[in-house]
């Protein structure tokens, strides 16, 4: 069973959530304020994190910079107001993966949860007859298993949340192309925020941290200036 964060501090909201996430076999955790919901993320294991950006003493956006900094990898999905673009932005900056704006139904977050686990989880094994190919791309010492979702660095596995792996395989599939940011923001987000590029340089820097040896010194992930980003076998 799948266990679920839900950090709300409006109880009709956290109500209908809970309802409807034990109504499709989820367990449910929730918090009312940022403090307790932070407490709850660091030292409890979760699925999923259902965080708003407005809460008492510790606001989402703080929590979910804290939470990746500390590596917890579980998938956020941020709640905002109707009108805050800028919280929805700084939402996907600090790690979040993706978000819904208030008011939302029920079935639109059960459908953007199932959407997040389906990149995340590794396929259900073939039978004898059935069995197909495993997809393997591999740069360098990366290698990336698509059938598996796993990601190994010099045969050591790594981990990704679902974002920094779309956004991994999408540079492998592309390798020694220029790829603009504008482009990662509609092919990897699904949005166009013009102008607003910096989310997509929080995230490469993030994959940085984890498949560069010297992250400031890349040599898989290359920044064209002016231009955007190009991954390529490392030099020799």
């Amino acid at each position: 069973m799948k266990k679920v964060l839900v950090v709300d501090d409006e109880p009709s909201i956290v109500t209908l959530l809970t309802f409807n996430l034990e109504k499709e076999g989820y367990q449910v955790v929730s918090a009312s304020d940022g403090r307790e919901g932070l407490d709850l993320a660091l030292n409890q294991p979760f699925d999923f994190i259902i965080l708003d950006v407005m809460l008492p003493f510790m606001d989402g956006l703080e929590i979910t910079r804290t939470l990746r900094q500390e590596k917890i990898d579980a998938p956020i999905l941020m709640l905002t107001a109707k009108d805050d673009q800028i919280d929805r932005i700084l939402g996907l900056e600090m790690g979040a993966d993706d978000y819904l704006t208030k008011p939302f139904s029920p079935r639109e977050v059960l459908a953007r949860m199932k959407a997040i686990f389906r990149r995340m989880t590794p396929r259900q094994p073939q039978t004898v007859d059935e069995e197909l190919p495993t997809e393997i791309l591999r740069v360098g010492t990366i290698q990336a298993d698509l059938t598996n979702y796993q990601v190994t660095v010099q045969d050591l596995e790594i981990i990704l949340t679902p974002k920094e792996f779309e956004l991994l395989v999408y540079f492998m599939k592309r390798k020694d192309r220029v790829i603009s940011r504008d482009t990662l923001l509609d092919r990897i987000w699904k949005f166009d925020f013009a102008g607003q590029s910096r989310i997509v340089d929080v995230h490469v820097s993030h994959l940085r941290e984890k498949i560069e040896t010297d992250p400031k010194h890349p040599r898989y992930l290359k920044t064209v200036r002016g231009f955007g980003y190009k991954f390529q076998e490392p030099e020799a």
